[in-house]
């Protein structure tokens, strides 16, 4: 017979570009790191906050990355009346439209964190994706750069409770006033220069040639896309790369001195002393290094410093920001894709940002946050080991087999046992493993290789023989793994014969809990 030619197609399973999946691994260590970066910023004081998906288009406003780009960089839609709405760019425009409407209610200056996935409507590549998870934490209604250096300061305890060790991370601060200062000085038209922040934004991963051509006519990539320009004059683009000259040459001492308080003290000094001269006469500039002093006396106060530097190469490429920016970059080196040793880089980030509450309301309202880019941060801990994300911090999986599967009579057997396991405590009364009910309509291998493929230290074994003898088989999967891998050599020993009958033994029912224990307490 022939094919039916009449069947539909079936429809083929792909993932949309830019978008990705996570497994259970990767999901639990997740929450895991999620769990100590609420708890660190719970210590500070701050409140956890959630905010929908969807916000009306107009609420992210100018605000938006590609303000030149109308409607895009977002993901837009309009609902049933017509009005535009779309998916979160990132947790600070929402945070801000939040504020503004509840403002009378909430207790000021307010410390909140939110977590969440936010949008970008942008080409997916390596490493660079449409949807991510972000971890914010802001102080709305302080005007203070004292709320910027808790900003810091919390930074930093952060990726110690993380496990990121002293020495390995710093977090960087600059000032926004200090670049405005300097565009002044400069002489640079206010309509160029989100493209000139734009360009300073590439000088971690552009030479400063490249980083010329974005602030003049315009840069060609490798793979043909031109990328149009500040239009800037050379000496306009001379003075804008003197300052990220002095930021890269701060940047590579503050690498030897960043556990030495006492070099970072003078390293910060160097740069506020170096950034007078690319500011003297722009009053903004100057201001903008008075509250840099600030923050650094501090930092100093509190026993920061050296953990939190001054550093001009932190500029941040969001229009909003309008007074201190910073970032939290790891200085552990790891190998990237190309086989290159490397430093890891930035995690996280953030600034003042006054303006961004004030649009919804009649006064202004100064606020200052950070946002830590979780995904990035989980690579990070993965390349330092950190116990947070091991695997071997799960609980850890029981499955109990199914012999008689085909007859319904048995089924509440199996699930006394393995209700009896889910109830299995610590002496601190917390859980102490999962449990698995087989549910599948296989044969017993077929179940074997379920438990193993899900990663189970051992798997329940009932058949009619020990229904009868009202006896239950405890098979650990670990131990019978290692045994089945000896050497023939080794097989013939006391020792492995000894170790075969720990690695499968029969209990009375009612001792099922415990001889799950035994196995648990095997392999720690």
């Amino acid at each position: 017979m022939s094919a039916d030619k009449s069947a539909p197609a079936k429809l083929k399973a792909r993932q949309p570009r830019g978008f990705v999946d996570r497994g259970p691994a990767d999901v639990a260590a997740t929450e895991r790191m999620l769990s100590v970066i609420r708890e660190s910023f719970a210590v500070y004081g701050f409140d956890p906050v959630e905010t929908p998906f969807v916000e009306y288009t107009d609420a992210l406003g100018k605000f938006l990355p590609d303000q030149d780009r109308p409607n895009e960089g977002v993901f837009s839609f309009q609902d049933d009346d017509e009005q535009w709405l779309s998916l979160r760019y990132d947790l600070t425009a929402p945070l801000a439209r939040y504020v503004a409407e509840n403002f009378d209610a909430l207790p000021k200056p307010y410390r909140s964190y939110r977590v969440g996935y936010v949008f970008r409507n942008e080409k997916p590549g390596p490493g660079r994706f449409r949807q991510f998870m972000q971890f914010d934490a802001d102080i709305v209604g302080s005007g203070t750069v004292a709320g910027d250096a808790e900003i810091c300061m919390l930074a930093a305890d952060t990726m110690e409770k993380l496990g990121i060790k002293r020495g390995d991370y710093v977090v960087k601060v600059n000032n926004r006033k200090v670049l405005d200062g300097v565009m002044d000085a400069a002489g640079i038209d206010p309509a160029a220069r989100l493209t000139v922040l734009r360009a300073i934004d590439k000088a971690d991963k552009f030479p400063l040639e490249e980083v010329r051509k974005l602030l003049g006519e315009g840069r060609k990539d490798e793979s043909g896309d031109f990328t149009k320009g500040a239009g800037l004059s050379d000496a306009q683009a001379d003075r804008i790369l003197r300052f990220l000259e002095l930021g890269q040459k701060l940047a590579e001492l503050g690498k030897a001195n960043a556990d030495d308080s006492e070099g970072s003290a003078q390293l910060s000094a160097v740069a506020l002393t170096d950034l007078r001269g690319l500011v003297e006469g722009a009053e903004n500039g100057e201001a903008g290094i008075a509250e840099l002093e600030q923050i650094r006396e501090l930092i100093t106060a509190a026993g920061y410093l050296g953990r939190i530097i001054i550093d001009p190469s932190v500029v941040r490429g969001l229009e909003y920001y309008t007074g201190p920016v910073y970032e939290v970059e790891l200085t552990f080196p790891v190998t990237n894709d190309d086989g290159q040793v490397v430093r890891f880089g930035s995690v996280a980030g953030g600034g003042r940002y006054d303006g961004l509450v004030g649009r919804f309301r009649p006064e202004p309202v100064p606020a200052t946050g950070f946002s830590i880019g979780v995904s990035r941060l989980f690579s990070a801990l993965k390349a330092v080991k950190s116990p947070i994300v091991d695997s071997r911090n799960e609980l850890p999986l029981v499955v109990v087999t199914a012999m008689d599967n085909k007859s319904p009579e048995f089924m509440p057997g199996y699930q006394a046992m393995v209700s009896a396991l889910r109830q299995a405590t610590d002496a601190a009364g917390r859980p102490l493993l999962r449990a698995d009910l087989y549910l599948g309509s296989s044969g017993f291998n077929a179940q074997m290789k379920y438990a193993d493929r899900r990663g189970a230290v051992c798997a329940i074994i009932q058949g009619s023989s020990e229904r009868d003898a009202g006896t239950v088989v405890i098979k650990d999967l670990i131990l019978g793994a290692e045994l089945a891998a000896a050497s023939r050599d080794v097989k013939d020993s006391a020792e492995h014969k000894a170790k075969q009958a720990e690695a499968q033994f029969a209990v009375p029912v009612a001792e099922l809990v415990e001889g799950v224990k035994r196995v648990l307490a095997r392999h720690g």
